[in-house]
């Protein structure tokens, strides 16, 4: 029989599909806040923006806000 290891994701990763911690970062218009807001390494800033973008295009959060 083969062992089932867990492969845990960095703490900083945020996943598009977490849209709790994706609308954190997000202002009431659905802006992204910007680095010095959000306190994230120019990598992880990165990568938000591209969780937030997939998002946005697969209708789990909106692209504005009203």
């Amino acid at each position: 029989m083969t062992e089932e290891t867990k492969v845990q994701s960095p703490q900083n990763h945020i996943d598009f599909k977490d849209v709790l911690r994706l609308r954190a970062h997000l202002n009431p218009h659905a802006r992204m806040h910007g680095r010095r807001r959000t306190h994230m390494s120019l990598k992880d800033q990165r990568d938000f923006a591209q969780s937030v973008k997939r998002a946005r295009f697969m209708a789990l959060i909106p692209f504005v806000s009203h």
